[in-house]
């Protein structure tokens, strides 16, 4: 696979022949309806529900109304000119409360793909984006092993019904956050505060992925399939400290490495292992769990936000830890110093560099294997201007991280597609509404959709498959 062409690192650049270009969503942050067609409750609706956990107390429902608005979601992608569309499946409206199968889901999704076909779009399919069916969370969620089983079954329920017409598949997105942010300081559903949960979670994710994967393959034999995960360098803020050093090891073998390592290489990094052993992450790990888990992959998708830099001796300017409990890393104190680079709205830098960093790691350190950039885009406080949504910064944003990804095309990584995140302005997890990651904006009140700047621009990137000279934004 050529990687295209250059001028230089600001000027035109062409990506290969056949990449894949996208846009992205997730069931719960687009559908609403959560009462309709047999769907019952998920962590994230049971979450919403919890005073103070969900800024401004929003909620999944009405979301952007995508359940009733399918038809129309599908022409704007098709006007936008997008040749693929990564989006989620909803557990709990394919199996009710784990329960058996409900055809008025899968009616729904069977539906979708189809539209998407009618209208030339790949779809690419991810099973599970964190809507875990909150029958299973009263019976220990993640941290119970049965859950990787229950998985299976609504796996093999989806590949059943669609199996015949998607080839692109993702077992779970980000099972970092479903673990880490979820049963570890509890910002995300369901909210528990428990490392040895924590640790759990994170097995039993990766053993979910495995025997979701092995339903692909007795179902979907000729498809692609894979996991996807959100990694970030981390860098310690003085490489000279050996106590930055230390908690730069400690964070980044939480965050990429005890998810790669298992995944690719078969075994938990022996460190890591050595970290989380007062948590007991060995005593789950069955005979053949590993065996299960590295299964070959097909793919690998890639979601990229910022870099973290961090520090044993935070300063008051720094960011603290809030999704790394200090006592799991074995430090005392741990904080995330920023590097002065202009912010989203998430109050994450933006740092199109880590993007080429992570993928020249993974070429560099795993098992060579096709790479897809399943997630990379950012939150702007968004303006109108002449009757149009106008975002620059989102722009500016998507350029230097495109512009990162070739670089490591160039530089010999397999990279095989780009899914900007997202397509609609959603609701946008703890956040709820108050932050908008859409190309295409969305009024809430009224659900009508307008595509932005970034919208038209990135429309022409994937026509010209590749991006004009910098000084041509």
């Amino acid at each position: 696979m050529t990687a295209g062409s250059a001028d230089s690192s600001r000027g035109a650049i062409t990506f290969p022949t056949n990449f894949v270009w996208g846009a992205a969503t997730a069931a719960f942050q687009i559908e609403g309806s959560t009462t309709v067609d047999g769907r019952t409750d998920s962590i994230w609706d049971t979450f919403c529900r919890v005073p103070g956990a969900v800024v401004n107390g929003d909620t999944g429902e009405p979301a952007v109304d995508h359940y009733r608005r399918m038809r129309e979601d599908v022409r704007l992608m098709a006007d936008l000119g997008l040749p693929a569309y990564r989006f989620s499946v909803a557990w709990p409206r394919v199996r009710p409360d784990a329960g058996p199968v409900n055809s008025a889901g899968l009616d729904f999704y069977e539906r979708l793909v189809d539209t998407l076909l009618e209208h030339d779009i790949t779809p690419w399919v991810t099973l599970y984006h964190w809507d875990l069916p909150q029958t299973l969370e009263d019976q220990g969620g993640w941290a119970n092993r049965e859950t990787a089983y229950r998985f299976a079954e609504y796996a093999e329920s989806v590949l059943v019904r669609l199996g015949d017409r998607v080839s692109n598949w993702t077992t779970l997105n980000e099972p970092y956050c479903s673990a880490f942010l979820g049963y570890g300081n509890g910002v995300h559903a369901p909210g528990r505060t428990d490392p040895r949960a924590t640790v759990a979670a994170v097995h039993h994710l990766l053993l979910a992925h495995g025997l979701g994967l092995a339903a692909i393959r007795a179902h979907a034999p000729n498809a692609s399939a894979g996991v996807t995960v959100n990694l970030y360098p981390v860098r310690p803020a003085d490489p000279d400290s050996p106590e930055d050093v230390e908690v730069a090891r400690r964070v980044d073998g939480l965050q990429n490495r005890i998810f790669l390592d298992p995944l690719l290489r078969g075994a938990y990094p022996e460190d890591v292992l050595a970290d989380l052993e007062p948590f007991g992450l060995a005593d789950h790990i069955a005979a053949s769990d590993l065996q299960t888990i590295s299964a070959p992959l097909d793919l690998l998708g890639v979601n990229y936000y910022t870099v973290h830099n961090v520090t044993a001796r935070p300063e008051p300017t720094d960011r603290q830890n809030t999704d790394r409990p200090s006592e799991w890393l074995g430090v005392e104190t741990i904080g995330f110093r920023g590097l002065n680079r202009p912010r989203t709205a998430m109050d994450w830098e933006v740092h199109p560099d880590g993007l080429t960093e992570v993928l020249l790691r993974l070429n560099r350190e795993y098992p060579k294997i096709p790479l897809y950039i399943t997630e990379n885009g950012a939150a702007y406080h968004d303006s109108v201007v002449d009757g149009g949504i106008h975002d620059p910064d989102r722009v500016a944003f998507l350029d230097g991280h495109l512009r990162a990804a070739h670089a490591a095309l160039s530089a010999g990584v397999d990279l095989r597609g780009y899914f900007c995140w997202s397509l609609l302005d959603n609701f946008e997890w703890a956040e709820g509404y108050a932050k908008r990651f859409g190309i295409v904006h969305v009024d809430y009140e009224t659900q009508v959709r307008t595509p932005k700047l970034s919208a038209r621009w990135y429309s022409q990137v994937v026509r010209d498959n590749g991006l004009p000279a910098a000084e041509n934004l």
